[in-house]
């Protein structure tokens, strides 16, 4: 049974095949009756130790359009919340006989742990501050098709990457797809080690944007900092936050993308969030036929397989 924990366990041919994939699912949202008969009889669970209803409805659509059984495990009120531990939840999803687990978690790590103990096949929909795979996919599939490439995409992806796993998967996977990353933050918003990872940092944001296909906006993460990471919103704003002005020293053909949701009016301007330029809506609707193409491969089992690691 293989997984998808990691953007960084996915060959170039495997992200190439879910992007391929992907666009091939993306059709099913055209059509009049946006279901296919793939996954009948097989059931997803849904287990979300954290809120993020953009994520779990999404995963929750991809799996009804391939006609999978969908179980949303809400850890509120339920025995998790009384001190159940993630093994005993894991024991109970493997007696439900889930063939998929979708699972989000503020431990990084948890995901690896879950597919020591189910046989279904675990997808990380986010866990700490470590990854979140599938987000990473969508962008790419999102800068794919408004730029018609990856290879050789100058991607600048702006703020707070101490917090943010959509930063790690982006950088592990854009680095695999051919991609050239540049990280921008303040020093205080970089984590340790960063210079190890496969990207160039730099710390200004107005000398990056001229040399950018793509830049992405990082939400402000202020739920997760117990320091005082930056003086003020203000100062923040003033020099990581990408407004119309800034905008414009954008090459002409370059994209703005954010993971959501977002601060508006801190790290991304009104006015460039709902511009032309930005894919933050077709992020979205992207999402869904990127988490089709994931379940199809994991859970289809016709198709070469893909990252994760075999059990």
């Amino acid at each position: 049974m293989l997984h998808l924990i990691s953007a960084a366990d996915l060959s170039h041919s495997d992200a190439v095949l879910i992007l391929d994939t992907a666009e091939e699912l993306a059709q099913v949202g055209d059509r009049s009756v946006k279901k296919l008969p793939t996954l009948r009889g097989r059931t997803v669970v849904n287990l979300f130790f954290e809120d993020s209803t953009r994520t779990r409805i999404s995963f929750e659509a991809a799996a009804k359009r391939l006609s999978a059984d969908v179980l949303n495990f809400a850890v509120k009120g339920s025995s998790v919340s009384k001190g159940e531990s993630l093994k005993d939840t894991a024991l109970t999803l493997e007696a439900m006989g889930a063939d998929g687990v979708v699972i989000r978690h503020n431990a990084s790590g948890a995901p690896y742990r879950l597919a020591e103990w189910v046989r279904g096949s675990v997808i990380n929909a986010g866990d700490g501050t470590h990854e979140h795979p599938t987000q990473a996919l969508l962008d790419a599939f999102t800068m794919r098709r408004r730029l018609g490439r990856l290879a050789d995409l100058r991607v600048t992806i702006v703020g707070d990457v101490l917090h943010s796993r959509v930063a790690r998967s982006n950088v592990a996977l854009l680095h695999t797809l051919g991609a050239q990353v540049t990280l921008v933050a303040p020093p205080t918003l970089l984590p340790v080690a960063v210079e190890t990872w496969p990207c160039e940092v730099a710390y200004d944001l107005d000398s990056a944007l001229p040399k950018s296909d793509v830049v992405m906006m990082l939400r402000v993460q202020r739920e997760r900092m117990q320091a005082a990471y930056f003086p003020s919103a203000r100062e923040y704003s003033r020099r990581y936050g990408l407004d119309a002005e800034r905008m414009a020293r954008l090459p002409d053909d370059a994209i703005v993308m954010h993971p959501g949701p977002m601060n508006r009016g801190m790290e991304i301007a009104a006015e460039v969030a709902d511009s032309p330029r930005s894919t933050i809506v077709e992020q979205v609707a992207n999402g869904v036929s990127v988490r089709m193409a994931v379940l199809y491969l994991l859970l289809g089992g016709s198709e070469p397989a893909l990252g994760g690691g075999e059990r």
